[in-house]
């Protein structure tokens, strides 16, 4: 389940770059398709069909001169078309077959020259190098012949040209101006990804347009703001931590030199309650000063096993580490991984009993065999001071501060951390620290 949610992560949505591109891709396609078929409809198909009608009226006009003029002069006028019009008039009939594979601009010359002429039925006849039509004029049955390639219209080309340019210029111009807006704001999103208020934070530049401008300085403001009221608490909490622990230390000096005769179960009950006090001021003086410690190369079993022992309770530990060079070190900030390891473990030890460590090279995984935390409680148990219910608190005690902590560096340390059923039925904390 954790891995197809980090494939989804991972996929995640499309940038800014990627959905103005397509968008504007597909409006740039839809665009040319219509001024495509709106080029055809009302400027090359009446072109076509006009070039068609001055090209059937040269053909008539062409025959009927030839039929006027003396036999003399016949020779010096098919000379003239043939240099000036590309056009050759034959009186002699030829046998010639009928060509079917013609452009399409041909059948409007047909359809022309038959309404000029008056014949229902004119067919395009395939020569060796032209294309001939019978043309009867005056008596003779005259043959014409004109190049294939003449005004042959390409409204496929047409499209495709104006289909890949408009998209071409539409996607470069696209690319550069959605650069120049999503630049910006990768840099505000990396920054507020990577901001957790312990450190001083490059400022954004706050240039380019009025509203990326805007965001870059409310986003500075902002994160001064937050860095200045997270140093307000540290100092306010470090003070207050401070003045209560010689409060403390005087009355643990004070119950030291209780004579003999006090009821030492009331003295071992007011001891227990000042360790508890100590114990609250410290993790909340932990919560509010997070970390920001470097990491470094740690002996990763060594490192658990010395933590587990530490507790009084026995703490088994399962090491699924592959052997090999280097297989156990990782590169941690140690302070802070050993704090969440004992956060957890003290945690299970409370609620549960019995607790399991399962350690591997980049995954640590906590169970106990306690009664479980509900789904619907798993992300808010990680809230300071928060509690399932009255009696939890009651019997368990603690400060209310541990999984609060573990969060706080988890989040400082690029860590993950989540809960879930364990196979003995307890709670399952698994921390993913690389």
């Amino acid at each position: 389940m954790v891995e197809q949610q980090h494939v989804r992560q991972a996929r995640g949505p499309a940038s800014l770059l990627a959905r103005t591109n397509l968008t504007l891709g597909v409006s740039a396609m839809l665009i040319a398709v219509i001024a495509t078929v709106a080029l055809y409809n009302f400027v090359i198909d009446p072109i076509s069909e006009q070039s068609a009608d001055d090209e059937a009226a040269l053909l008539v006009l062409s025959a009927q001169t030839w039929v006027e003029l003396p036999p003399g002069a016949r020779p010096y006028f098919e000379l003239e078309l043939a240099e000036n019009h590309d056009l050759i008039i034959s009186e002699a009939h030829l046998i010639l077959p009928v060509e079917e594979n013609y452009p399409a601009y041909f059948d409007l010359l047909k359809e022309q020259l038959g309404a000029r002429l008056g014949i229902e039925q004119v067919d395009i006849l395939a020569g060796n190098e032209l294309y001939w039509v019978d043309v009867p004029m005056g008596g003779y049955d005259l043959q014409i012949g004109f190049s294939p390639q003449r005004r042959d219209i390409q409204p496929l080309y047409s499209a495709i040209v104006i289909v890949g340019l408009g998209a071409a210029i539409v996607f470069f111009t696209s690319l550069f101006i959605v650069q120049r807006i999503a630049r910006p704001l990768v840099k505000v999103a990396q920054q507020a990804e990577s901001f957790r208020g312990t450190k001083q934070m490059e400022p954004l530049a706050e240039s380019g347009p009025r509203e990326l401008a805007s965001l870059a300085r409310n986003f500075n403001t902002m994160a001064q703001e937050i860095s200045a009221l997270l140093a307000n608490r540290t100092t306010l909490l470090a003070g207050i931590s401070h003045d209560l622990k010689t409060p403390l230390t005087r009355m643990r000096l004070a119950l030291a030199l209780l004579p003999e005769s006090v009821d030492q179960t009331l003295v071992e009950r007011f001891e227990r309650n000042l360790e508890s006090m100590d114990e609250l001021i410290s993790d909340a003086l932990r919560f509010a000063r997070g970390t920001s410690e470097a990491a470094q190369e740690i002996e990763l079993v060594q490192f658990v096993e010395e933590v587990l022992a530490s507790f009084e309770q026995p703490v088994k530990l399962h090491t699924l580490i592959q052997a090999g060079e280097g297989a156990d070190r990782a590169v941690l900030a140690p302070s802070a991984f050993r704090r969440v390891l004992i956060n957890l473990v003290g945690n299970g030890i409370q609620h549960g009993g019995n607790v399991t460590v399962c350690l591997e090279a980049t995954q640590l995984n906590i169970m106990d065999d306690g009664p479980g935390i509900p789904e619907p409680y798993r992300e808010e148990v990680f809230q300071p001071f928060f509690r399932m219910d009255a009696s939890r608190n009651r019997s368990t005690g603690g400060s209310g501060l541990g999984l609060a902590i573990v969060q706080q560096l988890c989040q400082a340390h690029g860590w993950q951390i989540e809960v879930r059923d364990a196979d003995c039925g307890g709670a399952e904390f698994c921390l993913r620290f690389a």
